[in-house]
């Protein structure tokens, strides 16, 4: 038995046309660092769990990405961060939503798994666990960054003059990762700083088990990145395993119709990393680009943007 990896840091949040060669690199090397940090445990007998939590931890800590350190700023120009993991093994899932202050969300909602009897809990109640189990926290210096207040300054300013921004940047941007390991075993995690200017309270689909993300030994584990509400709407990711239980679908069949042909025609821009039990992988999207990665014994580590 062997182990697998993918990795993703958001779909549609650069296009193709506005690429610098710079931020290609850039963006290459915070890929390859994720799924280093993933591969390491996994070659090492560690668990899928353990393999996700670190890959969507250097995702999040890189401020190109929007989840942790490169979270994006709400209306009030403050950022609110959601994260989610789960384990397919026992099906035990945690979430967060709405949280500010922990350096890595992510760790946080695998605290709320594994330390507490619930599933999703959100603000102070959440920073409560953080604190107890002395999660890293960082100041708002920490999570500032020059283009994420920009981009959410233009955004006022579109909203004001009557007009929509064409940048697919200002309603997207996740972190996740999928893994199996050793032991067959599969595991998901995502992160995000969800929507620029979204609503104070705005939750998407990141935290909510089965949109968003999912894992389930018998058949798969998934983490998407898109448009939220859409993605919550159609229950994303639990519908590729439906599909797989029900259908008989294979991961691709499954994981290509709901990214196509369910999500595309209703406004679901994005795209999704999944990983089924024998280890296979699956990373469709209907954006311009995914930033995105996979690793495992045979085809080594590879990232990919288009």
């Amino acid at each position: 038995m062997s182990f697998s990896l993918a990795i993703h840091g958001g779909a549609g949040t650069i296009l193709k046309s506005r690429m610098t060669r710079e931020r290609e690199a850039a963006v290459h090397t915070g890929l390859a660092r994720a799924l280093h940090a993933g591969e390491e445990i996994l070659r090492d007998g560690g668990s899928a769990l353990d393999a996700t939590v670190a890959a969507v931890c250097a995702l999040e800590d890189d401020p190109l990405f929007n989840a942790g350190r490169g979270a994006v700023f709400n209306s009030d120009g403050k950022q609110e961060m959601d994260a989610a993991v789960m384990e397919g093994k026992t099906r035990k899932a945690g979430a967060i939503a709405g949280v500010f202050g922990p350096r890595n969300p992510v760790k946080l909602a695998r605290a709320v798994m594994q330390r507490t009897d619930h599933v999703m809990l959100i603000g102070p109640e959440a920073l409560k666990i953080a604190r107890k189990e002395g999660l890293a926290f960082e100041d708002k210096q920490y999570f500032f960054t020059q283009a994420r207040w920009d981009a959410l300054q233009e955004t006022i300013k579109l909203r004001k003059e009557g007009s929509v921004s064409d940048d697919p940047a200002r309603r997207h941007g996740t972190v996740g990762a999928v893994a199996r390991d050793l032991r067959g075993t599969l595991a998901a995690a995502t992160s995000t700083g969800g929507m620029t200017a979204k609503l104070p309270g705005r939750v998407g689909d990141t935290p909510m088990i089965g949109a968003g993300t999912f894992a389930d030994n018998e058949t798969c584990a998934v983490s998407c990145t898109g448009h939220g509400e859409v993605f919550i709407r159609w229950n994303a990711a639990a519908e590729i395993a439906a599909r797989m239980r029900h259908r008989g679908e294979t991961l691709r069949q499954a994981a290509d119709h709901v990214v196509h042909e369910i999500l595309a025609p209703n406004d679901g821009s994005g795209g999704l990393v999944a990983i089924d039990r024998d280890g296979k992988i699956a990373m469709p999207f209907n954006s311009e680009g995914m930033y995105r990665g996979l690793v495992d014994p045979e085809t080594g580590a590879k990232t990919f943007i288009f």
